[in-house]
């Protein structure tokens, strides 16, 4: 299949070999059918608005007022989306458990150095939370793409995680919320939203103390 630097499921999705993202997905049954539909559709009508506005090459000015709702709609989302997955007290699997967090940062660390520079990833008990960089091109000197890694990441753990609980078909939800980092500060953020999203649901003071958290650059703490 050819790879695009845009496509869609439910949300619309941009992937740039080289570009550090902010991705976050859920089990299967973490969040119910229509809880997000109005900011899906916002952050879609949004998309689409921006696409058009630089098709009939519009003002810079009018580009940026939209990308700057866009921006703001995307936090919402993302508020929205912890704030149930942080509410749900029981899931398909419990992803925390030792056995899936070996698993988990199996797949995490797997394509580090050949395809994906690491920066922080937080594994909750029904969701996860990931920042990284892809490389521009791998080892075989073929370009990266995140639908790549996350297809790849995301197989590869449904079916040892699938094995250990007894369980077969859909582990994860098809849809990822990826965010593109835009520079050193939104990825300063992105790293300290996931590292400390244990902390934010109440379940340990501090972030060090959460097995499923790993953190892989300097974010300037003592």
């Amino acid at each position: 299949m050819e790879k695009k630097e845009f496509y869609r499921h439910a949300l619309p999705h941009y992937q740039q070999p080289g570009q550090a993202y902010f991705v976050t997905w859920c089990l299967i049954d973490a969040v119910p059918p229509k809880a997000l539909e109005y900011y899906t559709n916002k952050l879609s009508n949004l998309h689409f608005e921006i696409q058009n506005l630089i098709k009939n090459k519009a003002d810079d000015s009018i580009i940026n007022l939209v990308y700057i709702e866009l921006n703001i709609t995307r936090k919402k989302y993302l508020k929205a989306l912890d704030d149930i997955l942080d509410l749900q007290e029981k899931s398909i699997v419990n992803l925390s458990t030792d056995e899936n967090l070996d698993i988990l940062i199996q797949a995490f660390t797997f394509w580090e150095g050949s395809k994906i520079e690491n920066y922080a990833f937080s594994i909750m008990s029904n969701h996860i939370h990931w920042v990284f960089k892809l490389l521009e091109k791998d080892d075989k000197n073929q370009l990266v793409y995140l639908q790549d890694i996350l297809q790849s990441v995301k197989r590869f753990s449904a079916t040892k995680i699938n094995k250990i609980a007894g369980l077969k078909g859909s582990l994860w939800q098809k849809e990822s919320y990826d965010s593109t980092i835009r520079d050193e500060h939104h990825l300063y953020q992105a790293i300290i939203y996931t590292i400390n999203n244990p902390v934010k649901a109440g379940l340990v003071k501090d972030w060090k103390l959460w097995k499923g958290v790993r953190l892989f650059t300097d974010i300037g703490e003592d």
